[in-house]
């Protein structure tokens, strides 16, 4: 019984991770996140990315909005791309949206700060989005998908909305 415990545990960790975010003082105009797996969907599974000294390598910063209505247009382009959840493409299409939860998880952790809520509290921000958001992966069309979209609704649910 330990084993499942730790294994959903990790699991949970693995989805809602908190980032290592450098924001006392709050950035003014910047917030600068050295997390690739962010933008890029080939790195999300090897999190954390550790980049490798190439002779080749460029590191570039590139601007990213976070705000509500940015992540759910996001959402609603990742969903126009896949259209349905399928069993052949449940597991792109669900990294594809997790990037959006690490968004979403620095958005929470801001707001978390400009409230000066206790460690471990979420934004009512963060909150209210959640729920959008997961208003919009249930009307995901159903193509016979095995645990995409239905997981992650439950651990984002579990997060963010149960007291």
């Amino acid at each position: 019984m330990q084993i499942n415990v730790e294994l959903e545990k990790t699991k949970k960790e693995n989805l809602m991770k908190r980032h290592k975010l450098d924001i006392n003082p709050e950035p003014e105009e910047v917030l600068y996140v050295n997390e690739p797996e962010l933008i890029d969907r080939s790195l999300f599974c090897s999190m954390p990315y550790k980049p490798k000294e190439q002779i080749d390598n460029i590191r570039v910063y590139v601007p990213l909005d976070l705000n509500k209505e940015a992540i759910l247009r996001r959402l609603e382009d990742i969903i126009s791309i896949f259209e349905e959840a399928t069993w052949d493409n449940e597991t792109s299409f669900s990294v594809t949206v997790a990037m959006l939860i690490g968004q979403i998880e620095i958005y929470d952790h801001i707001w978390s700060v400009r409230n000066n809520l206790d460690e471990g509290l979420h934004s009512k921000e963060a909150i209210e989005l959640v729920k959008e958001f997961i208003k919009i992966l249930e009307d995901i069309p159903d193509g016979c998908a095995d645990s995409f979209p239905f997981d992650m609704i439950d651990e984002l649910k579990e997060e963010y909305l149960l007291d």
